[in-house]
């Protein structure tokens, strides 16, 4: 098969850090769409990966799941996508496309196992996959979302991780109009969910360890704000949430937002990928329940990206050069970014 080679920001171990290389992208095949990238966001997974925090990641890195660009050329057989359109890219760039999972669009569960768009086995060219931290990228037209001109490009980046990530369990769980709904954490998941469950007409609740966040929180649309450290409050809130949304990426007591909680309610995990404890009596005495969430289908990121252009709903994002990434990868990692750091991919070609 005949490739191109093209400039790329990875990882060349687990202790390096990125830096400009060389890699190899596919011809455009028939049910191809070729995309010159944009911007594409930063995620904590994008890091994670990088550092082998999860084992198993095959070096070079070339991280990057956040990917809006334009389309440079299509193969025969694609119709849905043409040259110049503004299209986007996930965590997914394939899947087997006949198990159960993703006969019912729900690709990232294939039980197959769902070829990430970094870092999954290349079924093309062999060795794995490369991400958005790149000039362009080749996906099967399955795997590619039509953006709305009407939004800020730039901003629509986080979407493909971090809004769908919030949103597939808003609308799984049935979010709707008058629902009390609390999100916990706010950081590049928390502040998407505050817009997505504010936009959807539920009373939201933003439940967080840090007052001062107060003021960000109800910018975003949050009705209120919980601090989950103050025993009082949380007594007040016992037992009223018909959902919660939790963002907290790390290890961390749940126990305490179980008894926030009304019968027969969920709470549904979206960040702490480690084991994590709760007490039994919690649940089995309010029929409650603790589920978990991982991004979203193809036609569910679809879904979300047209009601993000029907209600102007983008992330709060910061801009930088793709020469800067390991220091963005450090204020990633001591929080200290609102909320999401998007790549100006202009930096890398020039």
């Amino acid at each position: 098969m005949n490739t191109t080679e093209i400039k790329a920001f990875g990882a060349k171990s687990e202790t390096a850090s990125l830096e400009e290389l060389n890699i190899e992208r596919r011809e455009t095949l028939a049910d191809d769409v070729e995309i010159d990238i944009l911007y594409c966001g930063v995620c904590h997974s994008d890091i994670h990966t990088v550092r082998n925090d999860w084992g198993g990641s095959k070096y070079p890195v070339v991280p990057g799941h956040e990917i809006v660009g334009r389309v440079i050329s299509v193969g025969d057989k694609v119709s849905k996508f043409k040259e110049g359109q503004l299209v986007g890219v996930g965590c997914m760039v394939d899947s087997c496309q006949h198990c159960d999972s993703c006969k019912d669009g729900l690709e990232q569960y294939c039980e197959n196992g769902m070829i990430g768009t970094y870092n999954g086995k290349d079924k093309h060219l062999g060795g794995h996959t490369y991400g958005g931290y790149s000039e362009k990228i080749i996906v099967d037209q399955k795997f590619v979302l039509d953006v709305p001109e009407s939004l800020d490009a730039k901003a629509v980046a986080p979407l493909l991780c971090a809004g769908i990530t919030t949103w597939s369990p808003l609308r799984n769980w049935n979010v709707k109009k008058g629902d009390k709904v609390g999100v916990i954490g706010l950081g590049g998941l928390g502040h998407m969910g505050i817009k997505f469950a504010h936009a959807l007409g539920a009373k939201v609740v933003m439940i967080t360890t840090s007052p001062g966040k107060s003021d960000d929180a109800k910018r975003l649309g949050a009705d209120e704000v919980l601090i989950s450290k103050d025993a009082e409050q949380m007594a007040e809130h016992k037992a009223s949430f018909d959902f919660l949304l939790n963002t907290v990426p790390v290890k961390h007591d749940i126990n305490p937002y179980i008894g926030l909680l009304k019968r027969d309610a969920t709470m549904v995990l979206v960040g702490a990928i480690e084991p994590l404890e709760f007490h039994g009596g919690g649940v089995i005495a309010g029929r409650k329940s603790i589920a978990g969430s991982l991004i979203g289908g193809i036609k569910e990121t679809q879904e979300m990206l047209d009601f993000c252009g029907e209600h102007d709903i983008v992330s709060d994002i910061e801009m930088i050069d793709m020469q800067n990434i390991n220091k963005a990868y450090e204020r990633v990692t001591s929080n200290d970014v609102k909320y999401r750091f998007v790549i100006d991919m202009q930096s890398l070609k020039n």
